[in-house]
């Protein structure tokens, strides 16, 4: 299975993997399943570090580096930008759009905790 780590999802993943979902854990130690990441789970990421809402010991730039070793990049393109302004999303969090978008257009299975997305009928979720 081709799984796209939503941005708390990778965070967690790498930082407490007690928080994270029975099915999310196994899914992620499967080694036959893809693990993917959005660039926009890196800039979330990065402006989480500098509001100091997410402690990152050490360059947080670093750390982006190391907790994306082993993933695949899911690259942001027209396609993806497209797909965000089709969504019809509860809400209006661009990195939230712009994941579930990338999603779809590399029909990846959306790995996360967020019940907003887990509703979204065209996404295949976890």
């Amino acid at each position: 299975m081709k799984l796209l780590l939503d941005t708390h999802i990778l965070i967690w993943a790498r930082l407490s993997p007690e928080q994270l979902a029975d099915a999310a854990a196994e899914a992620l130690q499967d080694e036959g399943n893809e693990l993917w990441y959005s660039p926009i789970s890196v800039w979330e990421i990065l402006l989480l570090a500098e509001k100091k809402r997410l402690k990152i010991n050490g360059d947080p730039y670093r750390w982006v580096e190391r907790a994306l070793d082993g993933l695949q990049e899911a690259p942001l393109n027209r396609h993806v930008a497209m797909e965000s302004r089709r969504l019809h999303l509860p809400h209006r969090d661009p990195g939230d759009r712009f994941i579930a978008a990338t999603a779809l257009v590399y029909d990846l299975v959306l790995v996360t905790a967020d019940q907003k997305l887990l509703e979204c009928p065209k996404l295949k979720s976890l």
